[in-house]
């Protein structure tokens, strides 16, 4: 039976047609099915493996880099001289953070306590626990601080008793000392005789008190009601506002809790988070687009208005008293400690800090702050929050951690890979449709003139 090619011709140029209107379908629904599933696989849901384990247990590498500003010329600076600083470290410590005690409730939200978990990591260390460092005695200079408008006898006593313990301005121990706790006389004696005085009961350090400790009581949005608010804090502590600061916007809580943020981001999208650490929220701001290992990102730094002062930025009046911009003064939720918190090495702040101290040279690339965040999904790809300077040029802290190995694979395959596959198809669709419907036709005329 012979083959009717006219009819054939005819069959191609339908299935052209039909190829060119389901490409067609695509180019505007395929969108669609991709931010559907952006949105139930950024929903904080037991039932999505990745983005759940993601936020409940963080298994990409994380780490804490400490720096220590050792101080060289201590009795010089007794004397009126500036003090010179040499800068220590890093040491490295892998930070280990999961949440615990989550729960579900009506309304859309979770409920969270974060804990964390220091461990050394000696070979990505300079230098190791044992080594001696020389910084400010941080419990001299603030009990000088918080005693300047007691009564003269108190401050009296409070200076005999430096000399029994023979505390001076100045303290030489290991870094582990420092970091995780030492045993101290004058600690024991201040938490006998004045309870309360010290935020810590035990051995006083750094982060005598952060270890397997948590950032506090998170209730945050899941998203199941409106994806633009997944991930944003509702309360902390059972707070809605803090109490730290002097203004109502100074106070409030914004933004999500710092570790992940709503997807659908634009250029003009701000990355707002509280951050417990800072007793504040803090807003970060689009520097420019980039791509990590396949996968394009957005690149968000800390504004130079971030720790500028009240006369500076006349927002931040609300965080004062206030020194030279680029330091923030967080006394106020320390204890009326003398603590105050600025990029590493003064960068953004005002120049005239630098001129306090020598060993400070502040640069871009090695002091400020930036987080390289996947735009659709609102996912963090590498991180780096750098600070901090506490009542002195003291000590600094990096934390930094990037997505890798399996998490990275099926992430890119997902939320990369996958919806570009369905792009080149839906434009594939159109081209060959659009072909066939051009030979067809073509071969369709060509046998008309034949069989005439």
């Amino acid at each position: 039976m012979a083959i009717d090619r006219s009819k054939v011709a005819v069959g191609f140029m339908v299935a052209g047609v039909i190829a060119v209107l389901f490409g067609t379908v695509m180019v505007f629904v395929g969108p669609l099915i991709i931010d559907d599933q952006i949105v139930k696989n950024t929903m904080i849901d037991p039932k999505n493996d990745m983005t759940y384990t993601m936020w409940k247990d963080l298994p990409v590498p994380f780490f804490m880099s400490v720096y220590f500003f050792h101080i060289l010329n201590s009795q010089e600076i007794l004397n009126g001289e500036k003090p010179m600083v040499e800068q220590r470290g890093p040491y490295v410590y892998r930070k280990q953070c999961f949440k615990d005690n989550i729960t579900f409730h009506d309304n859309g939200t979770v409920t969270y306590r974060e804990y964390r978990r220091f461990f050394f990591e000696p070979t990505m260390s300079v230098g190791n626990e044992s080594d001696v460092v020389t910084i400010p005695n941080m419990l001299v200079l603030g009990a000088a601080v918080m005693m300047e408008n007691q009564p003269y006898v108190l401050r009296l006593l409070i200076s005999a008793t430096f000399k029994k313990f023979k505390e001076t301005p100045f303290l030489t121990k290991t870094v582990g000392e420092l970091m995780w706790g030492y045993d101290s006389g004058l600690v024991d004696f201040l938490n006998k005789y004045l309870p309360g005085m010290l935020p810590t009961s035990g051995k006083f350090g750094l982060f005598a008190d952060f270890n397997n400790s948590n950032t506090g009581l998170f209730t945050i949005f899941t998203g199941r009601d409106d994806i633009r608010n997944v991930h944003k804090v509702d309360s902390w502590n059972g707070l809605k506002e803090l109490s730290y600061w002097r203004t109502p916007q100074s106070n409030m809580i914004n933004g999500t809790a710092g570790q992940m943020w709503p997807p659908f981001m634009t250029k003009e999208t701000t990355l707002p988070f509280y951050s417990p650490d800072a007793c504040r929220s803090l807003e970060l701001v689009y520097q420019r687009p980039g791509v990590a290992k396949g996968i394009p990102l957005y690149r968000y730094v800390a504004p130079k208005t971030l720790f500028a002062n009240g006369s500076d930025y006349a927002p931040n009046e609300g965080f004062c008293p206030c020194r030279q911009s680029g330091l923030l003064n967080v006394s106020s939720c320390r204890h009326d400690s003398p603590v105050f918190i600025s990029h590493p090495h003064f960068f953004n702040a005002d120049p005239v800090l630098l001129d306090f101290v020598e060993g400070l040279h502040p640069t871009e690339d090695e002091h400020g702050l930036f987080i390289d965040i996947h735009p659709d999904t609102g996912i963090p790809l590498n991180v780096s929050i750098r600070g901090i300077l506490f009542i002195y040029p003291s000590f600094l802290i990096q934390d930094s951690g990037f997505i890798d190995g399996p998490i990275l694979s099926t992430f890119r395959t997902n939320l990369v890979i996958l919806p570009a596959v369905m792009e080149y198809m839906q434009y594939s669709f159109i081209v060959l449709g659009l072909a066939t419907i051009v030979i067809a036709a073509l071969l369709h005329h060509r046998i008309k003139v034949i069989n005439q």
